[in-house]
């Protein structure tokens, strides 16, 4: 049996729409796209914005795709910038068996008592590309760095300004030391950022 610090401590629980809402206009999110969108001005989009219990964030034009034309080795303690080519494009096309970092459209600045986590969208998962997204740490703010892995044999495209990751907010009792408190390596980061140590 682990101890209990108090007994009036509650689990943590998944936030619905309206709470995400109330946060958004609190400042975690923006911009803060209040529905679902599923249409824009060039037609039929992949989703983005507010949904029952999630927000589908958007990426932004800026991309790092990597290559082996350098035959840089990926090391995150010594990270060689030749092992990929940075791209500045509403598409992008990740080669195959590669992948790409992007990164959020929106800034967040993540609540003290809330913890996110980050699910790649089912629609680019039906296409054999996965997101892979470390979770967002209370305190936590800045634009989220995304990692696209293609899966598949085939050259595959992604594209900006439309959704490509579902976040789930989780709230519950603040955490004695928060990332923000321990400033961690990440906070406030701008851009694609890639590893730190």
């Amino acid at each position: 049996m682990f101890p209990v610090r108090d007994a009036s401590i509650h689990a943590m629980s998944i936030l619905p729409d309206w709470r995400i809402r109330e946060l958004a206009h609190a400042g975690m999110i923006d911009p803060f796209e209040d529905r679902l969108v599923r249409t824009a001005e060039q037609g039929q989009v992949i989703s983005y914005g507010l949904s029952s219990f999630g927000y589908d964030l958007r990426c932004a034009d800026e991309w790092k795709i990597f290559t082996n034309v350098n035959s840089a080795i990926v090391d995150p303690k010594h990270f060689d910038e030749r092992s990929f080519v940075d791209i500045q494009a509403s598409e992008i096309i990740i080669p195959p068996n590669s992948f790409a970092l992007a990164r959020s459209l929106e800034y967040l600045r993540i609540p003290h008592n809330v913890m996110v986590v980050a699910l790649g969208k089912s629609t680019y998962a039906r296409c054999g590309i996965v997101a892979n997204v470390t979770p967002l740490e209370p305190g936590w703010e800045g634009h989220v760095t995304l990692e696209f892995s293609n899966t598949t044999p085939l050259p595959a495209k992604m594209y900006a300004f439309e959704g490509c990751v579902q976040l789930l907010f989780f709230e519950g009792e603040r955490p004695e030391v928060t990332y923000g408190d321990r400033q961690g390596k990440y906070q406030g980061q701008r851009g694609v950022t890639l590893p730190k140590l």
